[in-house]
């Protein structure tokens, strides 16, 4: 059975950050593949600031050099809010062959007991904890943890230094700061 780490998030944009987090995980946690999942509107946070095509699309070109990334738009398909258990559910029906388990920074682990139906998902799905700064990464629920190397790298400061006319570049993949460039987003 294909062993799938799932990678949800916003990615608004995809960062480096991002990038060695899905690596660690899948390296660690010894995982075929990483499959990053691009909500189409998240629940916990405000609408993103660029289409969930574009921000599909930078996911896109950012990991084709890494066979063992893909990415589904299958939240994009949807519509509606991204919830995770809908997600899993479908992805499990769709492919029986795969054990999925799902990636969470701490900044989610934090929030995991507001999650849409948890206990729901936590019957459907193990979740793999990733360290970041800033959290406290206390959880009465079950989950692996995977220590990465710390950059301290958000999309909200990517996007605010887009804002500000600074550059961005090596903060995000190259392909990622081409496709910003090219389609003038984030007010570029």
């Amino acid at each position: 059975m294909k062993q799938i780490g799932l990678f949800g998030g916003t990615f608004d944009p995809l960062h480096v950050g991002h990038m060695v987090v899905a690596e660690c995980v899948r390296e660690a946690e010894e995982l075929d593949e990483i499959w990053f999942v691009p909500s189409h509107i998240p629940p916990h946070k405000e609408n993103a600031s660029v289409s969930s095509e574009d921000r599909y699309e930078m996911v896109k070109e950012a990991i084709a050099t890494n066979d063992r990334f893909k990415v589904t738009d299958i939240e994009l398909k949807r519509q509606g809010k991204s919830y995770t258990l809908k997600t899993v559910q479908e992805l499990k029906e769709n492919h029986p062959d795969c054990l999925f388990s799902f990636i969470v920074g701490g900044d989610m682990v934090d929030t995991l007991g507001k999650w849409y139906r948890i206990e729901e998902l936590m019957d459907e799905i193990s979740f793999i904890g990733v360290r970041r700064p800033g959290t406290t990464f206390e959880t009465s629920y079950p989950l692996s943890t995977v220590e990465s190397p710390l950059l301290a790298i958000s999309s909200s400061e990517v996007r605010e230094r887009l804002d500000n006319g600074k550059t961005v570049r090596y903060m995000v993949p190259e392909p990622v700061y081409s496709y910003i460039q090219r389609k003038g987003l984030y007010g570029c």
